[in-house]
């Protein structure tokens, strides 16, 4: 029977699964003979890791994004990475919708003051619609397609910028004309070397005052400097996310301003994508450690 290790908790109903085919062990037990390990996003499969466990042959992660694995490193030793792309791109999109309202409509602020009593606040009331407002989407994956649908059924005008072209109706532009032409601007892009810190103090320049940034995909695509600067002299009207960031001294004073929206890493916690995301990587894991094909979808080491 195979051994597989948790680096974290997954669903009730994944767990089962894995139980009646395998041994469940967790990263307390520090096993060796382990067949497989299952993370999600905090649990890290380096390269010492890697290099302990002999007998390793898959690495699935529950999620996505693939930087709390060390792609090299396993790659060297010939394992299978298997991800989940596309089973979070219908909850990522809602919530990057639902942050969008929030800034667009300045609901955050005004709920927290009608809470305190302050009704009078309807006076200074600011808020807009998405309708007719230009959003500009940097990444046409899933999510960003996603995103795209629901913004066009706001009656929003879609612009995207993607390294290739995608078989979408909307139109694709230069980076630097998304962040002209956008009212608001929807990041969904992975993070590479070349898109690290993609959003800095030239490219943040070239947006104007009033826009709004949405950021459901890595904190390190915008360079913190660079946005903290912008907020602070309302070179940007406001920005929300759902990424985690350092706590660092520009993280903290990040986190003190009015037009900032933070969101604790949620957006694919949703009880149906948690769920989902589980499920498929313990389907998979066994699958392959049984010598089933795993669809192509999942392989990450393509």
């Amino acid at each position: 029977m195979s051994t597989v290790l948790l680096l974290e908790s997954i669903h009730e109903d994944a767990h089962q699964i894995l139980a009646q085919q395998s041994t469940v062990v967790t990263a307390e037990y520090n096993p060796t003979a382990v067949d497989a390990i299952i993370t999600r996003g905090k649990g890290q499969v380096n390269a010492d890791l890697i290099h302990q466990l002999p007998n390793l042959k898959v690495i699935a992660r529950c999620g996505v994004g693939l930087n709390n694995v060390d792609l090299e490193s396993a790659r060297a030793k010939g394992l299978e990475v298997l991800n989940t792309p596309g089973l979070n791109a219908a909850t990522v999109a809602e919530h990057t919708i639902g942050l969008m309202l929030m800034l667009q409509r300045q609901l955050y602020r005004n709920i927290a003051a009608t809470k305190q009593g302050d009704w009078q606040i309807r006076n200074q009331y600011g808020g807009d619609e998405l309708r007719g407002k230009t959003l500009g989407i940097l990444g046409m994956g899933d999510i960003g397609q996603r995103v795209a649908k629901i913004a066009t059924a706001l009656e929003m005008n879609v612009v995207y910028w993607n390294r290739s072209a995608k078989d979408v109706y909307y139109d694709r532009l230069s980076l630097e004309n998304v962040l002209i032409d956008s009212d608001i601007i929807s990041i969904h892009l992975p993070l590479t070397e070349e898109t690290r810190y993609l959003l800095d103090q030239e490219k943040l320049a070239l947006c104007h005052r009033n826009v709004l940034i949405i950021n459901t995909a890595r904190a390190e695509i915008i360079e913190p400097n660079a946005l903290l600067e912008a907020l602070q002299n309302d070179k940007i009207k406001g920005y929300a996310a759902d990424v985690p960031r350092s706590q660092s001294n520009i993280e903290k004073q990040l986190y003190t301003l009015d037009q900032v929206l933070l969101t604790p890493h949620i957006a694919s916690l949703t009880a149906r994508t948690y769920r989902d995301i589980c499920v498929t990587s313990a389907v998979n894991v066994l699958a392959f450690l049984s010598g089933e094909e795993v669809n192509g979808r999942f392989r990450a080491l393509r």
